[in-house]
Protein backbone atom coordinates (compact mmCIF):
# COMPACT_ATOMS: atom_id res chain seq x y z
CA UNK A 1 0.00 0.00 0.00
CA UNK A 2 2.78 2.58 0.78
CA UNK A 3 4.59 1.82 -2.31
CA UNK A 4 1.70 2.24 -4.80
CA UNK A 5 0.97 5.79 -2.71
CA UNK A 6 4.46 6.37 -3.43
CA UNK A 7 4.46 5.72 -6.81
CA UNK A 8 1.08 7.58 -7.40
CA UNK A 9 2.45 10.97 -6.07
CA UNK A 10 5.28 10.30 -8.54
CA UNK A 11 3.29 10.17 -11.63
CA UNK A 12 1.14 13.25 -10.10
CA UNK A 13 4.37 15.33 -9.65
CA UNK A 14 5.42 14.43 -12.72
CA UNK A 15 1.69 15.32 -14.62
CA UNK A 16 1.86 18.67 -12.76
CA UNK A 17 4.96 18.96 -14.01
CA UNK A 18 4.14 18.46 -17.88
CA UNK A 19 0.72 19.53 -17.74
CA UNK A 20 0.36 22.50 -14.39
CA UNK A 21 3.15 24.33 -14.56
CA UNK A 22 3.96 26.36 -18.06
CA UNK A 23 4.58 29.51 -16.07
CA UNK A 24 7.77 27.78 -14.84
CA UNK A 25 8.98 26.62 -18.14
CA UNK A 26 11.06 29.43 -19.39
CA UNK A 27 11.37 30.34 -22.87
CA UNK A 28 14.21 29.73 -25.26
CA UNK A 29 16.55 32.19 -25.04
CA UNK A 30 16.71 34.89 -28.15
CA UNK A 31 18.89 33.89 -31.18
CA UNK A 32 22.33 35.20 -31.09
CA UNK A 33 22.25 39.11 -32.08
CA UNK A 34 25.68 40.19 -32.33
CA UNK A 35 29.51 38.24 -32.75
CA UNK A 36 33.07 39.22 -33.11
CA UNK A 37 36.54 38.04 -34.02
CA UNK A 38 39.41 39.53 -32.93
CA UNK A 39 42.23 39.10 -35.82
CA UNK A 40 45.63 37.71 -35.01
CA UNK A 41 48.41 38.02 -37.32
CA UNK A 42 49.75 34.91 -39.10
CA UNK A 43 53.31 33.92 -38.84
CA UNK A 44 55.19 36.71 -40.39
CA UNK A 45 52.65 39.49 -40.69
CA UNK A 46 51.23 42.26 -38.63
CA UNK A 47 47.58 42.00 -39.13
CA UNK A 48 45.76 42.68 -36.15
CA UNK A 49 42.05 43.71 -35.24
CA UNK A 50 38.11 43.32 -34.84
CA UNK A 51 35.18 42.52 -36.67
CA UNK A 52 32.20 43.01 -35.14
CA UNK A 53 28.61 41.33 -36.58
CA UNK A 54 25.29 42.43 -35.61
CA UNK A 55 22.27 40.93 -37.53
CA UNK A 56 19.69 43.30 -38.52
CA UNK A 57 16.66 42.63 -40.73
CA UNK A 58 17.64 39.95 -42.74
CA UNK A 59 20.76 41.15 -43.54
CA UNK A 60 24.52 40.76 -41.51
CA UNK A 61 26.32 43.96 -40.80
CA UNK A 62 30.26 43.08 -40.61
CA UNK A 63 31.93 46.12 -39.15
CA UNK A 64 36.06 45.58 -39.99
CA UNK A 65 38.96 47.67 -38.08
CA UNK A 66 42.03 45.93 -39.12
CA UNK A 67 45.93 47.38 -38.45
CA UNK A 68 49.09 46.35 -39.75
CA UNK A 69 48.16 44.91 -43.74
CA UNK A 70 50.36 46.19 -46.43
CA UNK A 71 48.47 49.41 -48.34
CA UNK A 72 45.96 48.00 -50.58
CA UNK A 73 43.34 45.47 -51.28
CA UNK A 74 42.85 42.17 -49.20
CA UNK A 75 41.03 39.19 -49.95
CA UNK A 76 38.35 39.15 -46.55
CA UNK A 77 36.51 35.97 -46.04
CA UNK A 78 34.53 33.49 -43.61
CA UNK A 79 36.40 30.31 -43.54
CA UNK A 80 35.21 26.67 -42.52
CA UNK A 81 36.28 26.29 -39.54
CA UNK A 82 37.27 28.16 -36.57
CA UNK A 83 40.91 27.01 -36.13
CA UNK A 84 43.54 29.79 -36.04
CA UNK A 85 46.04 27.71 -34.90
CA UNK A 86 49.18 26.24 -36.83
CA UNK A 87 50.91 30.08 -37.19
CA UNK A 88 50.04 30.24 -40.93
CA UNK A 89 46.12 29.89 -41.05
CA UNK A 90 45.78 27.27 -42.73
CA UNK A 91 43.78 25.43 -39.65
CA UNK A 92 40.63 27.60 -40.80
CA UNK A 93 40.18 25.63 -43.93
CA UNK A 94 38.57 26.78 -47.20
CA UNK A 95 36.18 29.41 -47.30
CA UNK A 96 32.68 28.71 -45.72
CA UNK A 97 30.71 27.38 -48.54
CA UNK A 98 27.71 25.06 -47.00
CA UNK A 99 25.58 25.17 -50.50
CA UNK A 100 29.12 23.93 -52.42
CA UNK A 101 28.52 26.49 -54.90
CA UNK A 102 31.26 28.19 -56.83
CA UNK A 103 33.41 31.10 -55.63
CA UNK A 104 32.10 34.63 -56.84
CA UNK A 105 31.87 38.34 -55.47
CA UNK A 106 30.29 39.34 -52.73
CA UNK A 107 27.30 40.78 -54.87
CA UNK A 108 27.09 37.60 -57.29
CA UNK A 109 24.14 35.32 -57.09
CA UNK A 110 26.34 31.85 -56.85
CA UNK A 111 28.79 32.44 -54.05
CA UNK A 112 30.59 30.86 -51.33
CA UNK A 113 28.78 32.41 -47.94
CA UNK A 114 32.35 33.32 -46.72
CA UNK A 115 32.76 35.50 -49.68
CA UNK A 116 33.43 38.95 -48.59
CA UNK A 117 35.48 40.61 -50.87
CA UNK A 118 38.14 43.17 -50.24
CA UNK A 119 38.84 45.24 -47.74
CA UNK A 120 41.30 48.15 -48.55
CA UNK A 121 44.13 49.32 -46.31
CA UNK A 122 45.41 52.82 -46.10
CA UNK A 123 48.90 54.05 -47.01
CA UNK A 124 49.49 53.68 -42.92
CA UNK A 125 48.05 49.88 -43.37
CA UNK A 126 44.49 50.67 -41.56
CA UNK A 127 41.33 49.36 -43.27
CA UNK A 128 38.25 50.24 -41.81
CA UNK A 129 34.88 49.27 -43.42
CA UNK A 130 31.07 47.77 -42.90
CA UNK A 131 30.05 45.40 -44.65
CA UNK A 132 26.74 44.45 -45.38
CA UNK A 133 26.08 40.69 -46.45
CA UNK A 134 22.47 38.98 -47.15
CA UNK A 135 23.82 35.39 -47.12
CA UNK A 136 25.95 35.40 -43.92
CA UNK A 137 24.10 34.90 -40.75
CA UNK A 138 24.06 34.94 -37.12
CA UNK A 139 20.60 33.36 -37.03
CA UNK A 140 20.25 29.03 -37.37
CA UNK A 141 20.58 27.56 -40.21
CA UNK A 142 23.46 26.44 -42.73
CA UNK A 143 24.80 29.87 -43.59
CA UNK A 144 25.40 30.22 -39.81
CA UNK A 145 29.07 32.03 -38.80
CA UNK A 146 29.15 31.75 -35.34
CA UNK A 147 31.96 29.51 -34.57
CA UNK A 148 33.85 30.14 -37.86
CA UNK A 149 36.95 32.24 -38.73
CA UNK A 150 37.48 35.11 -40.61
CA UNK A 151 40.71 35.30 -42.65
CA UNK A 152 42.44 38.09 -44.29
CA UNK A 153 44.45 37.31 -47.15
CA UNK A 154 48.12 39.20 -48.32
CA UNK A 155 46.69 39.97 -51.83
CA UNK A 156 43.18 40.89 -53.18
CA UNK A 157 40.48 38.24 -54.38
CA UNK A 158 39.83 38.26 -58.06
CA UNK A 159 36.08 36.98 -58.28
CA UNK A 160 37.35 34.75 -60.45
CA UNK A 161 39.95 32.38 -59.50
CA UNK A 162 38.14 28.66 -58.10
CA UNK A 163 38.12 27.78 -55.43
CA UNK A 164 39.25 30.41 -53.80
CA UNK A 165 39.73 34.03 -55.67
CA UNK A 166 43.67 33.72 -55.43
CA UNK A 167 43.75 36.08 -53.21
CA UNK A 168 47.47 34.64 -51.77
CA UNK A 169 48.54 33.92 -48.32
CA UNK A 170 46.80 34.14 -44.71
CA UNK A 171 48.20 37.31 -42.74
CA UNK A 172 45.54 37.66 -39.88
CA UNK A 173 42.86 34.83 -38.44
CA UNK A 174 39.96 35.61 -36.12
CA UNK A 175 37.50 33.02 -34.53
CA UNK A 176 34.10 34.55 -34.67
CA UNK A 177 31.87 34.55 -31.08
CA UNK A 178 29.32 35.24 -29.60
CA UNK A 179 29.36 38.44 -28.12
Amino acid sequence: MAMRRIIVLGVLTVSLGFFGCDQAISPMPPGVTEAVAVIHPTTGYTATGTVTLKQESGMLRITVAITGLSPGQHGFHVHEKGDCSGGDGKAAGGHFNPYGTDHGAPTSEVRHVGDLGNITADANGNASVVITDKMATLNDGPANVLGRAFIVHAGADDFVSQPSGAAGSRVGCGVIGQR
